[in-house]
């Protein structure tokens, strides 16, 4: 590993996204062999989505994404289980009140936010979990050994209008870069550049970027296996 300053990618990621995962998993191994700063920037895909103007998948597409999750699942050492109502939980749900939960986190406790991110993908793409009420939120902090205290209360902030403004405020973000989904990386080069990235599929290229070597999924750094 180089010893010249570390270079940042900026992760914007909704916990809707099975492929933010992937990305999300794969970079945080990468701070072990690359020389960066990993930001976690949570955004809001629905909003995302609505404003670029980007459809839900087309049928064929939906098929193709079941067995392409399976293959990244493997690959990844990621244990992705599809929802058993993948519609309500993406088009009903969604996932506003958990990345309002994580722009709090981000906002007052930022070395969880990694831990949180990571439990809601395993609540909602793992065990089948929800993750659009309170008590959900309450249980999936309770499970990562925040006092109950403490975690009420940051339930409670994702009503604030602080938390809501910083949430729109990162997703304009995104969108001012040309966003139309997730997960979205930003890096920037030795030369400050930057460079929009879009999807989990783009790490070699990246690594080039970065002037880092790729060397796979990085299992050997995995926290969460299959």
């Amino acid at each position: 590993m180089s010893h010249a300053a570390k270079k940042t990618v900026s992760l914007f990621y909704d916990v809707m996204s099975p492929y933010a995962w992937i990305a999300f998993e794969f970079l945080c191994r990468a701070r072990n062999k690359w020389n960066i700063n990993l930001a976690l920037k949570p955004i809001w895909l629905a909003a995302i989505v609505k404003a670029s103007g980007n459809m839900p998948p087309v049928p064929n597409k939906k098929a193709y994404s079941r067995k392409d999750l399976s293959r990244l699942s493997t690959f990844y050492s990621i244990p992705i289980n599809q929802p058993a109502n993948l519609h309500e939980v993406l088009m009903v749900k969604g996932s506003l009140s958990a990345q309002r939960l994580l722009t709090s986190v981000q906002m007052t406790q930022s070395d969880m936010t990694e831990h949180l991110s990571r439990e809601l993908w395993m609540r909602v793409y793992n065990r089948d979990q929800d993750i659009s009420k309170n008590e959900s939120l309450l249980e999936a902090l309770r499970s990562l050994g925040v006092p109950e205290d403490r975690a009420k209360g940051l339930v409670e902030s994702i009503n604030d209008s602080k938390v809501k403004e910083k949430l729109k405020e990162v997703t304009n973000e995104a969108l001012s870069y040309g966003a139309f989904g997730a997960p979205m990386i930003i890096a920037r080069d030795e030369n400050n550049e930057e460079h929009f990235l879009f999807g989990s599929d783009r790490m070699e290229l990246l690594a080039s970027i970065l002037g880092e070597k790729y060397e796979g999924p990085l299992l050997q750094y995995a926290v969460t296996k299959l």
